[in-house]
């Protein structure tokens, strides 16, 4: 296989693009090329990230994709800007673990709604303008890559609802990886291991002090290498798709 690590003429859309793997995987998509349409909450980091890039190749789109009309809004001002979609990356998410019984409701349902509910309701939106640039582009191909985890693939104690998202990514994906394959669309899930992101910063003190235990001895993941496997999977030849995979540091078992 021999990607062509060019995307210039593509529009790509990526969530969570104000931090971590998000951020990471908007500068690698515009660094080959790519129009980004960064979509987030927090304005500031938006406008740092499109004085970074340039706002000729990026634009800001503060959004809350737990809501449908803020992710059908977000899909819908990256066509109206640039003309068309041919990349979509979901990378926002929530990890909020801990031992059930102390575990707040709250936090359960903000997992759900943006890990799940936030992810399907920007792929429903995006799914027709996919099919319209396998049409319109000289790739003849577009892309939708889910951000997952290896918690989408292995259950433990403390994790069940965030483990029963990821899952339901895996899965989401690969249904969809299916349905569209034979229009052109290539569905892929990126099942990263530990990565250094805020995400564990959001846990509450007793989690961050476990996982610290945890991951001790791990030279973890940077978010730039998950972004260069985003990358070969959307710079990759249209007869290759690259469905699921797996990255993991080297350290972690």
């Amino acid at each position: 296989m021999t990607a062509t690590g060019d995307l210039t003429g593509t529009v790509a859309l990526v969530t969570g693009a104000t931090s971590g793997i998000g951020r990471a995987v908007a500068q690698a998509l515009a660094d080959r090329g790519a129009r980004i349409a960064a979509v987030g909450r927090r304005q500031d980091r938006l406008e740092d990230l499109v004085r970074r890039l340039g706002p000729e190749s990026c634009l800001a789109v503060p959004a809350d994709l737990t809501s449908r009309s803020g992710s059908a809004g977000a899909v819908e001002s990256a066509v109206d800007t640039w003309g068309r979609l041919d990349i979509v990356v979901n990378s926002a998410g929530v990890m909020l673990n801990g031992p059930t019984p102390d575990a707040h409701l709250d936090e359960w349902d903000a997992m759900v709604d943006l890990n799940l509910k936030g992810l399907m309701y920007v792929a429903k939106s995006a799914f027709p303008h996919l099919v319209d640039a396998t049409a319109s582009g000289p790739r003849r191909v577009a892309d939708l890559v889910n951000i997952s985890s290896i918690a989408g693939r292995f259950a433990n104690r403390n994790v069940a609802v965030y483990n029963g998202t990821k899952f339901g990514v895996t899965a989401m994906s690969e249904s969809w990886r299916q349905e569209f394959s034979p229009r052109g669309v290539r569905v892929s899930v990126v099942e990263p291991g530990v990565v250094e992101t805020e995400l564990f910063d959001h846990q509450q003190e007793p989690v961050r002090d476990h996982y610290d235990r945890l991951f001790a001895g791990v030279e973890r993941l940077r978010p730039e290498d998950v972004a260069d496997v985003v990358a070969t999977i959307v710079t990759a030849p249209r007869r290759v798709a690259l469905a699921e995979v797996v990255v993991r540091p080297t350290d972690q078992v």
